[in-house]
């Protein structure tokens, strides 16, 4: 999930963001936000921030773990906010969702990272992880 710097609630998101990192899978041991599973952050309504997300499979059996979690962390964060959490299945979730650290951390092999090095004249190398 990408938060625009014209967001009016950026910092407040960035914010939230930083938090639900600190939410792990207790199945992958990998944060949610690595896993793709947070698709928005909602700071419109004064007292509530409402976090939509999905969970991997309907059927998962830390859902509940999770989402607990999420409430958790948000609540450090903002103590006086009440926080929704609103479970989605559109878009469905899958594999593709997981960001590059994310794949690193359960082991899945990430394609190629390119990078641009001045010294080398505008030539752009790809590096095998």
């Amino acid at each position: 999930m990408g938060i625009s710097i014209t967001d009016p609630f950026y910092e407040e998101k960035q914010i939230a963001m930083n938090a639900l990192y600190r939410v792990v899978d207790p199945e992958l041991f990998v944060n949610i936000v690595d896993l793709g599973l947070v698709y928005g952050l909602d700071f419109a309504r004064e007292k509530t921030i409402e976090v939509t997300m999905t969970l991997s499979t309907p059927y998962c059996p830390m859902g509940e773990a999770i989402t607990t979690g999420v409430r958790n962390v948000l609540s450090v964060e903002y103590p006086t906010k009440e926080i929704d959490v609103r479970i989605v299945w559109e878009p469905k979730w899958d594999h593709t969702r997981i960001s590059d650290e994310g794949k690193r951390q359960l082991g899945i092999r990430v394609e190629t990272e390119s990078f641009y090095s001045p010294a080398s004249s505008g030539k752009t190398y790809s590096s095998r992880i």
